[in-house]
């Protein structure tokens, strides 16, 4: 292989008037160096990289969590079939999420993620990781679903709302998925919330329909806004390569779906969110979705990092206690993919309610000391505010 890429970049260089220099080529980490040499001068540079070290989805399946939920030599022979594709990507990035979570973890001396690997006697199963009551964070789950079958009354309903045109009543249904909330246990260190899935539906006569949807979004409970920055360039840094539309257009739509109504504010300072994503093409849609998922990482742990050893006051505990019963309200208030989970049938409660926190709090009438910091965070929940 070097000599064949020797071969292909065999060339000479100019240096000073008429002195040349023949290029050396060496082999590092996929990338091509070159040490040029005339005139006394050195100097080395790389030309171009082939996808550097990272595994392709499928080629990653030695650090997955546990088994995939269809078997692995399938995924294989079928890995132009998108169903196929989702599995790998999802079980990729669970991964690769947890394996994070866990080393900031570790660092502390907590916990490691609990596996459970369940299936579902309807068709498929997924694989649930929690980590519970450590030193980082109280609760951590990243969830991946694979489940196929008949879709429940009130789940084709509500796609009908949504502008889905479906014929019959009796429609095979796949769903894949990843989906996380991260609550830590220190005040000032924010829980995240993503979810990335695909969604196929076989009508009566055969033929189907196929969308995807997800987000990532980030739920403080002080506000620091360097921390919303970064975490809003991330995303919007992953979606500006698919179209610089994208990330206006996703970012609004989280903050009005995270809308906790009745309490007149969202549950954070948003990210993005979408949903029925079926254009300009299947393969395009999911390199997008690929390309935000893998921006999960980046965008959520430099705060871990960042402020997983700050201290706090028992108030400050509190504070974060009374807005977690806030997610908790949305989550069971509000979330569509909470509904479809508890509607379908032979439904996982343990893991659909996983996002739940290990600990919330409720006070009657509560409101927070006018100028306080927690009113700032208040202020800027009824008002969402562009941050990039």
């Amino acid at each position: 292989m070097s000599r064949l890429y020797s071969q292909c970049v065999r060339t000479v260089v100019r240096l000073g008037t008429a002195r040349l220099a023949y290029t050396s080529v060496r082999i590092r980490q996929n990338r091509f160096c070159f040490k040029l040499l005339g005139s006394g001068v050195i100097c080395q540079f790389s030309l171009f990289n082939f996808g550097g070290t990272k595994k392709l989805d499928l080629d990653s399946s030695d650090t997955w969590m546990a088994a995939p939920i269809t078997d692995l030599e399938h995924l294989k022979e079928h890995r132009d079939d998108m169903k196929c594709q989702v599995e790998a990507l999802i079980m990729r990035i669970q991964a690769e999420v947890c394996q994070a979570l866990e080393k900031e973890e570790l660092e502390e001396g907590g916990k490691k993620f609990q596996i459970d690997r369940w299936l579902r006697e309807q068709g498929g199963g997924g694989i649930t990781c929690v980590l519970q009551d450590g030193t980082v964070f109280e609760k951590a789950g990243v969830n991946v679903s694979v489940v196929t079958g008949i879709l429940p009354p009130n789940a084709v309903q509500q796609m009908r709302a949504r502008g889905k045109k479906m014929k019959g009543e009796s429609l095979k249904f796949f769903a894949a998925g990843v989906s996380s909330v991260v609550h830590p246990r220190n005040p000032h260190v924010p829980t995240v919330h993503f979810n990335y899935r695909y969604f196929e539906v076989e009508d009566e006569d055969g033929e189907k329909q196929w969308w995807f949807g997800g987000g990532t979004d980030l739920t403080p409970y002080y506000l620091v806004e360097a921390d919303v920055i970064h975490f809003h360039k991330t995303l919007k840094k992953a979606c500006d390569q698919h179209g610089k539309q994208l990330y206006p257009k996703y970012k609004k739509w989280c903050d009005d779906y995270f809308s906790v109504a009745h309490r007149g504010e969202r549950r954070g300072v948003g990210g993005i969110f979408f949903d029925d994503v079926d254009e300009p093409s299947q393969a395009k849609c999911f390199e997008f979705v690929k390309t935000c998922a893998d921006s999960v990482v980046s965008s959520y742990v430099p705060l871990v990092q960042k402020h997983k050893k700050d201290g706090y006051s028992y108030a400050e505990r509190q504070w974060q206690l009374l807005r977690r019963g806030r997610y908790v309200e949305f989550n069971l208030i509000y979330d569509r993919g909470t509904k479809f989970g508890l509607y379908t049938p032979g439904a996982r409660y343990e893991s659909i309610l996983m996002s739940l926190p290990l600990i919330a709090r409720w006070e009657y009438m509560h409101a927070p000391e006018p100028g306080s910091k927690e009113a700032k965070l208040t202020e800027v929940l009824k008002k969402p505010q562009d941050w990039v």
